[in-house]
């Protein structure tokens, strides 16, 4: 059984993620992108080079687990889109840590002053 397997098998697979994996679904929960595109956006984030042996097979994983899905642009670009379950995963972890961060209505209204500001 693969690790991907294992992980399905055992229910939620938001919290067996690495937080590079968890970060690449919330990448991609804006929209589809290619691989070269997901690495910049990792890079900005990290503030350091991503190695594309860490980014592809980590992408391979979220796509064994059906949390992304890969299609092929044109014969050197595949596109990687979030699927529903990767979706639904990005919220629960979402929601799992509001459930942790929202402790009183201070933070409460910091997290709206978030939202509101994206808006």
């Amino acid at each position: 059984m693969s690790e991907a397997q294992s992980v399905r098998a055992r229910g939620s697979v938001i919290r067996d993620l690495t937080a590079f994996q968890q970060n690449v679904l919330i990448i991609l929960s804006r929209e589809a992108m290619y691989g070269l595109a997901i690495k910049r956006e990792l890079e900005d984030y990290y503030g350091e080079d991503v190695n594309h042996g860490r980014l592809y097979p980590n992408l391979d994983d979220l796509v064994d687990l059906g949390l992304v899905e890969k299609s092929e642009l044109d014969k050197r670009t595949n596109q990687y889109e979030l699927t529903d379950e990767g979706h639904d995963a990005v919220l629960e972890r979402l929601d799992w840590t509001l459930s942790k961060f929202l402790t009183d209505q201070e933070r409460v209204a910091e997290v709206r002053d978030l939202i509101d500001d994206r808006r």
